[in-house]
């Protein structure tokens, strides 16, 4: 799950100098100049105490730079440097901390010159430890970049590569593929960094990040959506644990992945902001209280509203209520390509997709932010993140790690946006299909993928049948070629 970090960049295209949120440029011309740069906090943190294990992560931001060119390596002369201030003046963020008015976090001002074009990549550089006793007001201690646990301590959040070659958010990870900036136009940039999902707790309880980031362009005129989920039975809002609302947008082979995810409030009340432009099929998802008082993974259905928009409301968003819960369980392999092949580690992405009936799209099953819920085990990774190591009950010469992916046991109770409201409908059909997705990278990479391919997907079982809400045990996923 995730808490967001969201990096606000006006970007003026003909001298205009913009503070905070920016419309509408005049002036004709080629040139970008004079941008302001805010970081805001836009939504609930899905990992934070009581729900989470964490009070607070620090981050310390000492640039943030875009590239035309998609594969464009860390110092390639096409990055543009968006904040030039940072260099000399690094702030340091608490990704979990409140959000100001407008959802905005902190502010951090700059002025950059921007030429007219796709802006396919963007990196954002953190400072290293070395420079934590130069970081004014430093909450980290001598460290650069920290989170802090339940109990008030503060542990070192260790970087690697990305110290040199800083967070890379590739153009599959930018809403539409690519951030555009037209002549004579003003676009505002948000950069979403998925907090939760960055922090792995490595076995010897050191904690390290493995950053995951979205961005996307901010409407000029609306820059937020909301609604509230209830109960398809009572209409009250589900109160037997977190629910957890995903604003989901398709990539490049049409598979819904989550860009911003968050939680409801007492009232089943959720809000998206800042949200990106474009288009969004919104995907909830909760837990139910059983009759003898214990709380499954997913007992209740997804609810899922098609096609919407900033600025646009959902209105109560159904969830059905199912007495029963579904685990897809499975073991992930990585082996380099070596000959003899050895194992070896890598991170990883574990998300459950699911087609909707009718050919309707596929979208991610969001997690819950638990780990007491029932039948949980020592795989159950509340953010779908694991990473692979040899031992245990892997074979000879291959890394590997066991999973579990909570989904609901019946199909989803799915509408198409309406203004007018909504028009839920459930399929009965069985069986309830299940693919499993896995992505790979480099551990400490900064978000290098591994392996050829980088991402797999089964949708089988190891018995070789379609893996259902029913079946469970999901064949094994095998990565080859791993670095």
């Amino acid at each position: 799950m995730r808490t967001i970090l969201s990096l606000l960049i006006g970007l003026t295209i003909a001298g205009l100098i913009v503070i905070g949120c920016s419309s509408g440029g005049s002036s004709t011309g080629t040139s970008a100049k004079a941008a302001s740069v805010s970081v805001s906090l836009s939504d609930p943190a899905t990992c934070q105490a009581p729900n989470g294990p964490y009070k607070a992560v620090y981050v310390t931001i000492t640039d943030v730079k875009a590239s035309t060119n998609a594969n464009a390596p860390a110092n390639d002369p096409s990055f543009v440097d968006l904040t030039p201030n940072l260099s000399s003046s690094p702030m340091q963020v608490n990704l979990l901390g409140p959000a100001g008015g407008q959802c905005f976090l902190a502010m951090l001002g700059s002025k950059v010159e921007l030429q007219a074009g796709n802006y396919q990549q963007i990196r954002i550089i953190l400072a290293p430890d070395s420079q934590g006793a130069s970081i004014a007001n430093n909450q980290c201690g001598n460290y650069a970049n920290c989170v802090v646990t339940s109990d008030g301590t503060a542990h070192d959040l260790a970087l690697s590569s990305e110290v040199q070659t800083g967070l890379k958010i590739p153009s599959g990870q930018i809403a539409n593929g690519q951030f555009t900036v037209g002549a004579g136009q003003t676009e505002d940039l948000d950069i979403d960094f998925n907090t939760c999902s960055s922090i792995i707790q490595e076995g010897n309880g050191t904690y390290r990040l493995k950053p995951v980031l979205h961005a996307g362009e901010m409407s000029t005129t609306s820059n937020s959506t909301n609604g509230t989920v209830v109960s398809s039975v009572t209409g009250k809002p589900i109160t037997s644990g977190p629910v957890v609302v995903a604003a989901e947008q398709k990539d490049a082979n049409g598979i819904d992945r989550i860009m911003m995810s968050t939680l409801t409030d007492s009232n089943g009340n959720f809000v998206f902001c800042p949200l990106p432009a474009g288009t969004y099929d919104i995907v909830a998802v909760g837990p139910a209280t059983l009759a003898n008082g214990t709380v499954p993974g997913l007992a209740y259905s997804a609810g899922v509203v098609l096609s919407i928009q900033p600025g646009q409301t959902t209105g109560n968003i159904a969830l059905v209520p199912n007495t029963q819960e579904s685990l897809l369980n499975g073991l992930v392999t990585t082996q380099n390509g070596a000959t003899p092949s050895a194992g070896t580690a890598a991170d990883l992405q574990l998300a459950a997709l699911q087609q909707l009936p009718g050919n309707g799209p596929t979208i991610t099953v969001p997690q819950l932010p638990m780990t007491g819920i029932t039948g949980a085990s020592t795989a159950y990774s509340p953010d779908g993140t694991y990473t692979t190591a040899s031992g245990g009950s892997c074979a000879a010469n291959v890394d590997c790690v066991n999973y579990a992916l909570y989904v609901p046991s019946v199909w989803p109770n799915v509408e198409t946006y309406q203004a007018s409201g909504s028009q839920f409908s459930q399929s009965t059909s069985t069986p309830v299909n299940y693919a499993v997705d896995a992505g790979a990278e480099i551990p400490g990479s900064g978000g290098t993928l591994d392996c050829s391919p980088s991402e797999m997907q089964v949708s089988t079982t190891t018995a070789g049948g379609p893996l259902t809400a029913a079946s469970g045990d999901a064949a094994t996923i095998a990565f080859i070629g791993c670095q």
